[in-house]
């Protein structure tokens, strides 16, 4: 997994993990991620990803087809 590095401004009052699940929610709304894939990137498992996507505002329902088959395969 490639890391990146962020310049945030220090008056940016969110924490880390919000940080992580802002940036992995909208790769896995914009099918960029697979739904385990963000899980992983984030460090939880899937069903706990699935239960925070709704906090920031992203349905666990991906508008990917193939996505939607790849969950269904590994369920």
């Amino acid at each position: 997994m490639r890391m990146l590095k962020l310049r945030l401004p220090d008056t940016l009052e969110v924490n880390d993990f919000d940080i992580s699940m802002m940036i992995a929610s909208q790769l896995y709304k914009n099918c960029k991620l697979s739904l385990g894939e963000a899980a992983k990137m984030v460090g939880v498992s899937k069903e706990t990803f699935m239960e925070l996507l709704g906090h920031y505002g992203v349905s666990v329902f991906s508008t990917s087809v193939s996505d939607l088959r790849e969950d269904i395969a590994n369920a």
